[in-house]
């Protein structure tokens, strides 16, 4: 059995980017989260001991997007999933980072990633 818990629309600020007008000033980047959970006890015990945190995983993800300083959305996004994947009782996360502001006449720049604890090592971990 395969349960789901989604995430959407985080969005948090971060010094990110190539050039350097890019990291003069904070940028919003937006986050969305799929997440493959391993419980399923916490739909039949109703107890957030059972269950995935998502208030916290929230909390994790913004704290490290914060306090972070990349150039590129790949790498930001990488380091997030390996935090999630570190952090929580997770199979696997799907994410996709998006930099609203990364094109002047586009609405949105976004990477997709997928990855699980299997695949960590063949991803550079």
């Amino acid at each position: 059995m395969k349960d789901n818990l989604s995430i959407e629309g985080l969005k948090v600020d971060t010094t990110i980017g190539v050039y350097e007008w890019e990291r003069e000033v904070k940028q919003s980047v937006i986050i969305d989260l799929v997440l493959e959970i391993k419980n399923t006890n916490s739909a039949f015990k109703d107890s957030i001991e059972f269950a995935v945190d998502y208030t916290a995983v929230s909390e994790v993800v913004s704290n490290l997007v914060r306090s972070s300083s990349y150039l590129l959305i790949e790498s930001l996004a990488e380091a997030i999933v390996r935090q999630i994947l570190k952090e929580f009782p997770i199979r696997k996360v799907r994410l996709k980072l998006s930099k609203p502001s990364a094109i002047q006449k586009a609405a949105n720049v976004s990477v997709h990633i997928e990855r699980s604890n299997d695949n960590l090592s063949t991803h550079g971990g």
